[in-house]
């Protein structure tokens, strides 16, 4: 078979279920007119609630078959029941919770297994918000504190998320609770990946090598690959980060960010205006 590698989808949490619903219904959209999404509520601790409201949504969409998979231990990941749930599956959809929850009960299971082949195999859209959004990378950022600047010594808690971002590192809610530091001292860590904050009602679309955005905010990217200079490693414990010439992108709908070249770039109309203002 022919590997086609799909795309993944992550938002920052509270996006529009009642207006426009301009991320959710590009959710839909992507699952084709006779396509199916699986709704997983593994995060989270109201999970019935969490599916009633996607459910109608989605249907709402014009999405013919939504199905739920909840799992609430390693046991039902593994049984086949619930991954048959994943079956035809055109987009898979992560809701908000505890993203440990998702990787401490379907990581290396017949589930993710699955996930994995709807992916890279089938062409299919993996998708989450919030916390269904932090676990779409290989390290995924769990807590730290917020609305501060990073200290040397804080708990800034990292575990290894799904993997199918790579070489990066997710934040969500991202403005609205001020994690900018938390996001630079999880790159100064390792200047190797790049970090994304996504802001609420926003979503960014990893495929084909770029990031889209679309919705009503920003994704931030923060890319340390030419940092000069760092303290994350000094013993002074509770010293505020230094973190010297660090590349900030912000980008709003419309816009995207190549991953190799680790360039952003406008929407047309933005890029219009550069070359216009350029002669």
């Amino acid at each position: 078979m022919t590997r086609r590698r799909g795309s993944i989808i992550v938002i920052g949490g509270h996006e529009d279920k009642e207006g426009e619903k301009v991320i959710l219904r590009e959710v839909a959209r992507r699952a084709g007119p006779d396509g199916k999404v699986v709704v997983s509520t593994v995060a989270s601790q109201e999970p019935e609630t969490y599916w009633e409201q996607y459910e109608r949504v989605f249907r709402g969409l014009g999405v013919p078959h939504v199905y739920h998979l909840d799992v609430r231990d390693r046991e039902e990941a593994r049984s086949e029941r619930k991954v048959r749930i994943l079956d035809g599956a055109t987009v898979v959809f992560f809701s908000g919770g505890d993203q440990l929850k998702i990787t401490s009960r379907i990581g290396d299971s017949p589930i993710y297994d699955r996930l994995c082949q709807i992916y890279t195999e089938e062409g299919g859209t993996i998708a989450g918000t919030s916390a269904g959004a932090s676990v779409m990378c290989e390290t995924m950022l769990v807590r730290g504190e917020q609305e501060a600047s990073a200290r040397l010594g804080a708990a800034l808690v990292m575990a290894p998320g799904l993997g199918f971002v790579k070489s990066a590192i997710i934040d969500q809610h991202f403005a609205q609770r001020g994690r900018i530091g938390r996001l630079l001292g999880a790159v100064a860590h390792n200047p190797r990946v790049l970090g994304f904050g996504i802001d609420e009602n926003t979503a960014a679309i990893f495929e084909n090598g770029r990031l889209t955005v679309i919705g009503e905010n920003a994704v931030y990217v923060v890319d340390g690959s030419e940092a000069t200079y760092t303290n994350i490693a000094e013993l002074e414990e509770d010293h505020a980060l230094s973190l010297f010439d660090v590349h900030l992108s912000v980008l709003s709908h419309g816009d995207w960010f190549e991953l190799e070249e680790r360039r952003a770039k406008g929407s047309p109309e933005v890029e219009a205006r550069r070359h216009a203002m350029a002669h």
